[in-house]
């Protein structure tokens, strides 16, 4: 299944893994350590999603956690922040405070748009298509390998959680660690880059 079909048939926690799991891998872009999103990670592995399509008893516990990683990623004002680092604010800024199936779809769909645009803003490869959309609905051929790796790593967090439900947590977040790591070495040449 491509990556928007996966979006479109995920259960709530799904969602709220894929949304979470784009935004972890963009944590670097906020100068956030490895550990800022762990709360949000354990009430997704301590919740039960619900027939109703919302994240069970996390439900009640995810706006406080939401709150507490807004207050630790909180920035200066985005005012003379680049392109890369408004997006990955954004994708923090619109995460629900409700764990229900309608919001975390389109935070998720949203999140998934936007760190794709991230990873291809920040592709040393693929500067000369910088402004195209990446297509979510087909494969990596032709993509730039930093962008193709992200597409794979959402399609893949999606893919465990719809086979293995919440067992499929931890190899998610396995892979989105991975995507953090990469994204921070690209950051951190840029900084040097542009020093």
């Amino acid at each position: 299944m491509s990556l928007v079909e996966l979006i479109a048939r995920a259960d709530a926690r799904g969602l709220a893994a894929s949304g979470l799991a784009c935004l972890d891998r963009c944590v670097p872009l906020l100068d956030g350590d490895d550990e800022a999103l762990r709360p949000l990670w354990a009430l997704l592995a301590a919740a039960d999603a619900d027939a109703d399509g919302t994240c069970g008893a996390a439900g009640r516990d995810w706006a406080e956690g939401l709150a507490q990683v807004r207050d630790k990623l909180a920035g200066p004002d985005a005012g003379g922040e680049d392109e890369a680092v408004v997006l990955a604010r954004r994708m923090l800024e619109a995460a629900p405070a409700a764990c229900t199936g309608p919001a975390l779809r389109t935070w998720a769909d949203a999140c998934s748009v936007a760190s794709l645009r991230i990873h291809r803003l920040l592709d040393p490869v693929g500067a000369a298509a910088r402004e195209a959309d990446v297509p979510r609905d087909g494969g990596t051929e032709g993509l730039p390998p930093l962008v193709a790796a992200e597409l794979r790593r959402q399609t893949g967090v999606l893919e465990l959680l719809a086979e293995r439900g919440a067992a499929g947590l931890r190899p998610a977040l396995e892979v989105s660690t991975e995507g953090r790591r990469v994204l921070r070495a690209v950051v951190s040449r840029r900084a040097r880059g542009r020093a």
